[in-house]
C-alpha cells in the first residue's frame, strides 16, 4: 500500500500541505467549516515538533502567530467567515510591519452568521478590502484537493518571498469534500525558507531596508538583534515617522512588492481556451461545476472554455483581458454577488459581453444552473 495516497477532506490536505510547507506554529479557534484545520492539526503538528495552541477567540490567534512569525516560524491560523472578520485589524497589523503568515478562509454563507453549515463564496471582497487603508494582499483559491495541497504550500512560498500576509480561500464544498490526494516525496515541491539577514550583531541593522532584488531580509526576535515592531509609518529602522516622504515611500513599497509581480504571482488553470466562443471564469468549488459544463458541451460542438483563477488578489487583469479577447461570451461562475465579475469587467476590452452565473442562497452552483445562464443570454441574442 503506497502511503502518499490518501481519501481526505480539503480540510485534511490543507493540513498536510502546511505540514509539508514546514508550519511551525498554529494558533486558531475553531469554527465552521474550517474546524477540521485545528483538529487534524491540534494531534499532526506537535507529533512533527510543531506547536499548536486553541486560543480563546480568533483576535488572540491572528495576534499569536504574527508574534510567533517574528520568531523565525512559518505560521498559519484558520477560520470562516466571522472570525475572518475580528483578525482584520490584526492582518493589517501584519502587511503593515511586513510579518510572513498564511490566514485560511474555509467560507460560508453570510454576513454575521449567516449560513454556518452551507457553501459561499462571498469574502472574495472582504480578503482584499477587510483591513483598512491603502495596501495589497494576495489571496488564492482551489477547487480540488490535489490542488489545495498545491496552493497552501504556494500560500508559505508566497508569504515568505513577499514577506506578506497571505489567504487562502478556500470554500464549505472544497472543505468537506472527500476525495484522492497523492502527496508529493519531500522535496518534490520547492519550498521557499524565511530570508534571514547577514548583518552580524553589533552592525547597524536596518530591519526594513529592501535589497536591491525587493525582498526584505529579517532577524529573529531574541537572536542578534533588537529592532522595533510597530503598526504606524515607520522608517527602515521600524521607528514610527510622520515625514510624507516615509509614508508615501512605505505605502508605495507595501503595494508595489505585490502588484508589480502580478505574472509572478499568478497561478491558474485554462481548458480549451485557444477556440472558445464563450469562455467561463470561475474559481473554487464553483470551478468544478463549470469544468463539468465545460467538458459536456464540448462533446455536443459547442466551443466552450474555462479559466480558472487560483490567484484571486491581485487580480491577473492582463491574463483575463488576453485569455477573453476573442470570446464572444465570459461568463463569470462564482456564489456570490459578483464579486470576481466586477474585476472580469474591469479586465476585458469589451465588459458589455461579461455576465454572471451565480448562487448565493447556500446551495452548491450546479451544471444545470450555468447552462440556463447561458440559454438566457444566447436567447437575447447578446
Amino acid at each position: 500500500m503506497n502511503e502518499k495516497v490518501r481519501f481526505v477532506q480539503g480540510n485534511e490536505a490543507c493540513v498536510e500541505a502546511a505540514i509539508y510547507a514546514g508550519l511551525d506554529f498554529f494558533a486558531g479557534y475553531p469554527i465552521t467549516p474550517s474546524t477540521e484545520i485545528a483538529e487534524h492539526l491540534s494531534s499532526r503538528l506537535p507529533g512533527k515538533g510543531g506547536t499548536f495552541i486553541q486560543m480563546e477567540d480568533e483576535i488572540a490567534s491572528m495576534c499569536a502567530i504574527i508574534g510567533a512569525s517574528l520568531t523565525g516560524n512559518k505560521v498559519m491560523t484558520a477560520t470562516s467567515g466571522p472570525g475572518f472578520s475580528l483578525m482584520q485589524e490584526s492582518l493589517g497589523y501584519a502587511i503593515m510591519a511586513e510579518i510572513p503568515c498564511v490566514i485560511v478562509n474555509v467560507q460560508r454563507g453570510g454576513p454575521s452568521t449567516g449560513l454556518p453549515t452551507s457553501v459561499s463564496q462571498g469574502d472574495v471582497g472582504q480578503a482584499l478590502w477587510g483591513t483598512h487603508g491603502d495596501h495589497a494582499i494576495i489571496a488564492l483559491s482551489a477547487s480540488n484537493h490535489q490542488d489545495v495541497f498545491a496552493m497552501t504550500i504556494e500560500a508559505f512560498n508566497l508569504a515568505e518571498t513577499y514577506r506578506t500576509p497571505v489567504i487562502l480561500l478556500l470554500d464549505e464544498v472544497v472543505g468537506h469534500m472527500r476525495e484522492k490526494l497523492i502527496i508529493p516525496e519531500d522535496g518534490e515541491i520547492p519550498l521557499v525558507q524565511r530570508l534571514r539577514t547577514s548583518v552580524k550583531g553589533g552592525v547597524d541593522y536596518h530591519p526594513y531596508l529592501p535589497r536591491e532584488d525587493g525582498r526584505l531580509p529579517m532577524s529573529d526576535f531574541g537572536g542578534e538583534h533588537r529592532y522595533n515592531v510597530t503598526g504606524l509609518i515607520h522608517d527602515m529602522w521600524g521607528f514610527p515617522s510622520g515625514n510624507p516622504a516615509v509614508a508615501h515611500g512605505l505605502l508605495r513599497h507595501l503595494v508595489d512588492k505585490i502588484w508589480n509581480n502580478v505574472h509572478q504571482i499568478a497561478r491558474y488553470k485554462e481548458y480549451y481556451l485557444d477556440d472558445a466562443s464563450t469562455v467561463l471564469i470561475s474559481y473554487g468549488s464553483s470551478a468544478r461545476s463549470a469544468l463539468h459544463l465545460v467538458q459536456n458541451r464540448r462533446q455536443r460542438g459547442e466551443r466552450l472554455g474555462l479559466l480558472e483563477l487560483q490567484t484571486l488578489w491581485p487580480f491577473p487583469a492582463s491574463i483575463v483581458r488576453d485569455r477573453c479577447a476573442s470570446a464572444k461570451h465570459v461568463v463569470v461562475v462564482e456564489m456570490n454577488m459578483g464579486q470576481i465579475f466586477k474585476a472580469v469587467k474591469m479586465a476585458v476590452n469589451d465588459p458589455g459581453k461579461v455576465f454572471l452565473a451565480n448562487r448565493i442562497d447556500g446551495v452548491f452552483i450546479t451544471p444545470t444552473d450555468i447552462r440556463n445562464i447561458l440559454r438566457l443570454i444566447r436567447g437575447k441574442g447578446v
